[in-house]
């Protein structure tokens, strides 16, 4: 350590060793400087230097980082003097502020910044700074009112053509689905007041282009949507609409009225809208402008709420279609239409009865029925007419080719057991696949695992089944 005394003209002295140990041997006076009176022995003639300060280990240990970052940047010179750094190159890519304070990081709020868009209502601010209040042409009233600006949402009300889109898109999904729930909390986003009476009447022209089963979910869809989303003036209100619409329904959907009186008649049942609806068509206030498809209408409704059964009926008045039906129903109602065709070999009648079923993944058992009634039948002209039949539902896609294959390979299957009531099956079951063959519609692999009974039998094919008795008096015996 080194000890400074005080001199008595008010200079220091250095007591002991100096810096590092080492006395100051080259430190002379110059030449005409007054010398130091009473100076110990040992001193020297010159002046002591002005002593360094002591640095502690914070200071230190800032010049050793000062010292490595220069050494980095070539700012150490020889001997690890420092060179000079211009002040611009040094601050160049540094991310502290220049004005001495702060860390350099942006001013809170987002306001600072170049490229941001400023604290949140300053455009307000500014404004407000712009507006000098003792101009002439300053507004109080709007300056106020801008001030207390309250915003709120408004939602754009959608065109009838809008909404009628938007409704059929909603019945199409609910066709997929059948949850009438989903339907009503879509129609209330987008349904007003104004818009109520639209849902059933695009409901009721939708299911006139769709099946039996489409029609029911259109009556159960009108029935949950009563008392929650729609009302029964709503529901009377849309049937009015298509009663007028009538005579341009019927162009489209002949069966209109028809289909129309069902609609009135099920909404009467189900308690959504009043039976004089119905009945009283005099009353009407549109009586005199009804047309003649829509009194036929009326007509249809008031007939079918009139019967003796009641109105329980009306929950089957369009039929339980699809695959919601029994098997035994289903295999009935296709014998029956197959005994309706081949009285009148009708292939269109025949073809809208099938399309009605509705069951496309069960018209292999209309092929095995028909196959079954033609070998019972032991008639050319069945074979014929059942063969012709099978062209024109392969021909019009009404049945696939694996529907078509399955009936016949089912019949394959049971010949075991038709053989037993009908003998001449095999040879007419022969005779009507050759006749399959040549109208072409046939797959080859069905055509070849056509069963054949062996030659060798107890019964002939032309004895009608008797089993030949046995001679037992017969010389070969």
């Amino acid at each position: 350590m080194m000890e400074v005394e005080k001199m008595p003209n008010g200079d220091h002295a250095l007591n002991g060793a100096g810096l590092n140990g080492h006395h100051s041997e080259n430190s002379s006076s110059p030449v005409g400087s007054p010398k130091a009176n009473g100076s110990p022995a040992g001193a020297g003639d010159g002046l002591m230097k002005k002593p360094i300060a002591i640095l502690d280990d914070k200071q230190k240990k800032r010049v050793r980082k000062l010292s490595r970052s220069n050494s980095k940047d070539g700012a150490l010179g020889v001997a690890g003097t420092p060179n000079f750094v211009a002040p611009h190159r040094k601050w160049k890519n540094s991310r502290r502020s220049r004005n001495g304070s702060g860390r350099g990081l942006p001013k809170k709020g987002g306001a600072g910044g170049k490229g941001v868009w400023g604290k949140l209502g300053s455009e307000l601010e500014e404004m407000d700074e712009e507006l000098d209040q003792n101009d002439p042409n300053f507004d109080l009233d709007a300056y106020n009112s801008r001030r207390n600006i309250e915003l709120k949402e408004v939602v754009p009300e959608i065109t009838v053509e809008e909404f009628t889109k938007k409704v059929g898109s909603i019945l199409l999904e609910y066709y997929e689905h059948g949850d009438t729930h989903e339907v009503a909390d879509s129609l209330d986003d987008i349904m007003s007041a104004e818009r109520r009476a639209l849902v059933p009447k695009v409901a009721v022209e939708m299911a006139f282009e769709h099946k039996q089963s489409q029609r029911e979910l259109t009556s159960v869809l009108i029935s949950d949507l009563y008392g929650r989303t729609i009302t029964s003036r709503d529901i009377c209100k849309g049937f009015d609409t298509l009663l007028e619409n009538m005579p341009d329904l019927i162009l489209d959907t002949p069966e209109a009225p028809h289909i129309l009186g069902n609609f009135i008649a099920r909404a009467v049942a189900d308690d959504c809208i009043p039976p004089k609806f119905a009945f009283d068509v005099e009353a009407r206030p549109d009586a005199a402008t009804l047309s003649a498809p829509a009194r036929e209408a009326l007509t249809r409704a008031s007939g079918l709420l009139s019967l003796h059964q009641g109105w329980g009926h009306l929950d089957d008045v369009w039929g339980v279609g699809g695959a919601l039906r029994p098997v035994k129903t289903l295999t009935r109602q296709m014998a029956i239409l197959l005994q309706e065709y081949l009285l009148s070999r009708d292939l269109e009648e025949a073809q809208r009865s099938i399309k009605e079923l509705e069951v496309p993944h069960f018209h292999h058992e209309l092929i095995y029925e028909a196959i079954v009634m033609m070998l019972e039948a032991l008639s050319e002209p069945t074979e014929e007419a059942i063969c012709a039949l099978f062209k024109s539902l392969d021909d019009t896609c009404l049945v696939t080719p694996e529907q078509m294959e399955q009936g016949f390979r089912r019949v394959y299957e049971d010949m075991t057991d038709i053989v037993l009531d009908i003998p001449l099956a095999y040879s007419i079951l022969d005779r009507f696949v050759q006749r399959c063959q040549r109208a072409d519609f046939l797959n080859e692999a069905v055509i070849k695992d056509l069963p054949s009974r062996g030659r060798k039998r107890f019964v002939s094919e032309g004895d009608g089944g008797r089993i030949k008795p046995v001679n037992l008096n017969s010389r070969d015996f």
